[in-house]
């Protein structure tokens, strides 16, 4: 049995043996056949080959081309939540309440971490802000005005009307100096039964709209702070906020002057959350620090720089040039000094040359008047006298009796205005005036030790002139004070009843009247001699989203009227049918 099995195994091993053999021979001649055999026909139909390969290659790039254009075709880049902005400004902090922001690092701060109970709209004319309706009654004497529902301060905690008339009361306080004071003088504030906010004026202001454009703070923090310690509460230094953004931290930057001070997005903010996550403010001392923040790409954006500075700046950043209403100008102090004498202020004007000082602010208008034809079209411009540089120097050698006559000259280290101030240094010399140029930081203790005390004989100083004019603040004899704007202490009661009753009249006629004749006041008085209007020159890295070109600045913080919308980070998203 085993040995038949045996043999029937070797013959099943012969045969599989002889049949893999066989196969092998005949595979290889296979093979020999039509592959080794034929390789040497190829060259008889390579063209063929080579169309057949160039279809299918162009059939694979058919299909990828049409599956990218079909993804673009539902897809797009844009702009995505996220991310951090950075902003470069000038100046220290030395406070972070918005009622004494002075430095353009505080008043930055102020307006991303602050609302304001009217605002700014995207057209540069006067709107609603915290306020969800502001009304004028009695021919604009009594204002009403209504909060929106549902305001909240970034604690969570409700804004309320008790806010709004505590901060009103706290800027009119004495003890409190603030820019704000000048528009609340003798104003009266309070709640009636339907829950309103109810402003009794002394007199009709047809733009008392404009002067709510303030910020508000908080009750409930700051309700029991000594007002003549209001500067050193700890408010200032971690705010409570209404703004788009909450303060989040503080930390010195690369140098000892360098600081910056994180911002996160308020959810609470009554336009809605920002597309942006964060808002961070990088403080320096002067334009070349932040010419080398940029270059080095530590900050996105800046509004410290002018047309000049373009060449220093790299490649990766873009430039807006934004007119603002504001404007530059020679304020004399007719309080005290050489400079209460008119025949000395009138002999400067014309012996000045104020194209060598504009030249001094590149990029910028000429300003005659403290008016712009953006506010209102006037019809009659009274002539100011053309300069006669011997009459003035022979007229300015009597005044001085033999006697030299010693200016102070005083301004603040911002934009153009040192290099005016020595430009008219020069100039009053060749006049035979000795002057002297001091130039100030700005901040709490300019506004408290220079402006309030008028401590000067010529300021070079930009005031903004608003949406509206109104040219009270800065000419009406009420202001003529510590808190009061009246930069030259200018008195005229004609001048008085002028402003007043362009304030008081909503009929642009007799505006257009009463302007005029002011100006024919100010011409002949010479309070001030106007230089140039200001502008705002804007760089901004040019892969992120900053404010949209149809927004109309009247101030320079306009900027941020969109700051909702800003965005810094990039995706693709899926197109809306």
């Amino acid at each position: 049995m085993t040995k038949s099995l045996k043999k029937r195994g070797q013959k099943i091993f012969n045969k599989v043996s002889q049949a893999s053999l066989k196969a092998g021979k005949e595979g290889k001649d296979h093979i020999k056949e039509n592959l080794i055999d034929r390789i040497s026909h190829v060259r008889n139909i390579k063209l063929l080959i080579l169309e057949w390969g160039l279809l299918v290659l162009i059939l694979i790039l058919f299909a990828t081309t049409q599956a990218f254009w079909f993804n673009d075709s539902y897809t797009e880049s844009a702009f995505i939540d996220g991310g951090i902005y950075t902003e470069a400004t000038i100046g220290e902090v030395n406070s972070m309440n918005p009622l004494f922001a002075a430095t353009n690092s505080e008043k930055t701060l102020s307006k991303l971490m602050f609302a304001t109970l009217s605002t700014n709209d995207y057209s540069g004319n006067a709107g609603i802000g915290l306020a969800e309706s502001i009304v004028a009654t009695e021919e604009g004497k009594v204002w009403k005005l209504k909060l929106r529902n549902g305001l909240k301060w970034s604690d969570g905690e409700p804004i309320t009307n008790d806010d709004v008339i505590f901060t009103i009361e706290l800027i009119k306080n004495p003890n409190v100096i603030t820019v704000y004071e000048s528009s609340l003088q003798g104003v009266k504030v309070y709640e009636n039964e339907e829950k309103e906010i109810v402003f009794e004026l002394p007199s009709i202001y047809a733009d008392f709209l404009s002067a709510l454009n303030i910020p508000i703070v908080p009750k409930h923090i700051l309700g029991d702070a000594d007002p003549k310690l209001l500067l050193e509460n700890a408010f200032s230094k971690s705010p409570v906020t209404s703004g788009a953004f909450s303060f989040n931290a503080v930390q010195s930057g690369t140098s000892a002057e360098e600081k910056i001070f994180y911002l996160t997005s308020n959810p609470y903010y009554y336009k809605g959350k920002s597309t942006l996550n964060s808002f961070a403010i990088h403080t320096y001392q002067d334009k070349d620090e932040i010419i080398n923040a940029l270059n080095s790409n530590t900050v996105t954006a800046t509004a410290e720089l002018d047309e000049t500075d373009k060449d220093k700046v790299g490649s990766s950043f873009l430039r807006r040039n934004s007119s603002i209403n504001s404007g530059a100008f020679i304020f004399f102090n007719l309080s005290s000094g050489p400079t209460k004498d008119k025949s000395l202020r009138t002999a400067i004007r014309r012996g000045i040359n104020l194209g060598d000082l504009r030249q001094k602010a590149p990029g910028t208008a000429a300003l005659n008047y403290p008016l712009l034809s953006s506010q209102i079209e006037l019809t009659n411009y009274p002539e100011i006298p053309a300069m006669n540089f011997e009459a003035a120097k022979a007229k300015i050698a009597e005044i001085s009796g033999g006697e030299p006559i010693k200016l102070n000259v005083v301004t603040t280290n911002s934009g153009f205005l040192p290099d005016v101030a020595n430009e008219l240094k020069e100039e009053l010399a060749s006049l035979g005036i000795d002057a002297s140029v001091s130039v100030y930081d700005e901040g709490q203790d300019f506004i408290t030790n220079v402006i309030s005390k008028r401590n000067y004989d010529i300021l070079i100083y930009e005031i903004e002139l608003g949406g509206d004019p109104d040219l009270l603040p800065y000419y009406h004899s009420s202001q003529v004070s510590k808190s009061g704007l009246n930069l030259s202490n200018y008195s005229n009661y004609l001048v008085d009843d002028l402003l007043l009753g362009a304030r008081d009249t909503m009929d642009q006629e007799l505006r257009v009247k009463k302007y005029e004749s002011f100006l024919s006041h100010w011409v002949q008085d010479v309070p001030s001699i106007a230089l140039y209007q200001a502008n705002l020159t804007y760089f901004y890295n040019k892969n992120v989203r900053t404010f949209s070109d149809n927004v109309r600045l009247v101030v320079d913080l306009d900027r941020f009227c969109d700051i909702s919308s800003w965005a810094v980070n990039k995706g693709t998203r899926n197109k809306t049918p």
